[in-house]
């Protein structure tokens, strides 16, 4: 498993980095491979007032985004927490994954070639052929794959990626829909309106 670790206002010292590639690798290690790529960053908040360590973890299993955080007021704390969390995280993943090989197929051979046929082949990049070029100062750009799934897939990787929305092509009318945490629970779902 390739693991990086970044560290945000603080220095990722010899220490940091061996701990945090201990408890990671025992949380991602039970997963037989299914984790390919680990992508950590540490951080420490400015403000010397609020005492926030940050550990945030994204890792890409079977080309399923998983991203996980936590905050203490220790940054080993922080650590040992998203690396329980991501064990959870990875639990469900996998489960979900068991039902799908295991339950009743739904989709038709056909649909599941077109939907492979969509995908960039295995090891490819998702940035082959497009030009590098630097953002524009506080805009962050973020590209993947958008395979069309349904509403139920779209919460199911919205529970995966720990954010308070996920943005996905919609299977039955191909269109961008965004699913989104209420804030008195349940989720809300944002489509555009036809003309």
């Amino acid at each position: 498993m390739k693991l990086l670790i970044h560290g945000r206002n603080l220095d990722v010292t010899p220490a940091i980095h061996d701990y945090t590639e201990e408890k990671l690798t025992r949380a991602i290690g039970n997963f037989n491979g299914l984790v390919k790529e680990a992508d950590v960053h540490l951080s420490v908040a400015r403000n010397p007032r609020v005492p926030q360590q940050t550990a945030e973890v994204t890792v890409f299993a079977n080309g399923t985004v998983i991203r996980a955080q936590e905050r203490s007021e220790n940054l080993y704390a922080s650590i040992d927490l998203v690396a329980d969390k991501l064990t959870r995280q990875l639990r469900r993943f996998k489960d979900r994954l068991q039902e799908q090989h295991q339950g009743p197929v739904h989709r038709s051979a056909r649909d599941e070639e077109a939907g492979a046929a969509t995908l960039p082949p295995p090891g490819a990049s998702l940035t082959d052929g497009k030009e590098a070029e630097l953002p524009s100062p506080g805009v962050r750009r973020k590209y993947f794959a958008m395979p069309p799934m349904s509403l139920d897939d779209a919460l199911h990787q919205l529970e995966l990626i720990d954010h308070d929305f996920y943005l996905f092509r919609d299977a039955e009318s191909g269109e961008l829909q965004v699913v989104y945490h209420r804030n008195h629970g349940g989720f809300g779902v944002i489509q555009a309106r036809e003309s």
